[in-house]
């Protein structure tokens, strides 16, 4: 049985200068998905930064967004194929959403930018044996 992985993201994992955010903004490929635009660049390891600009909302809606991103990268860094910089930037439209939707948006980005592993394959589901059925009897 394989050891479960560990979801923690440390700091040292952030991405907090300024100019990595430029250098991804200006060199790194661009995804645009519902509440969010995926910035992302090679890397030697895997590196989040996340920028929201005060077009999302007041400083509470901001520090919201920020958990939000920062929750579903989180839960989702052992599903990205290979090592990267990626900077995610909250959209307005982010104000308004839930977990699962900022989720999906972010899962979508990953896999049209082909950074997400596939999910497993399920096998189909067997048909479920059982008696034939009898109609009943015809009564004169």
């Amino acid at each position: 049985m394989n050891p479960p992985q560990r979801l923690g993201f440390p700091r040292r994992r952030r991405i907090s200068r300024s100019s990595d955010f430029n250098r991804l903004k200006e060199e790194g490929r661009r995804e645009v998905c519902g509440t969010l635009i995926l910035n992302w660049l090679p890397s030697p390891q895997l590196r989040l930064g996340i920028v929201t600009s005060r077009n999302v909302g007041p400083a509470t809606i901001r520090s919201r967004a920020r958990r939000l991103l920062r929750e579903v990268f989180r839960q989702h860094q052992h599903q990205v194929l290979e090592p990267v910089s990626m900077v995610l930037v909250a959209r307005r439209s982010i104000a308004e959403s839930h977990l699962e939707t900022v989720r999906r948006d972010y899962l979508r980005a990953l896999s049209r930018a082909r950074l997400i592993k596939a999910p497993p394959a399920t096998p189909a589901p067997t048909p479920a044996t059982s008696a034939p059925v009898v109609p009943p009897p015809v009564v004169p």
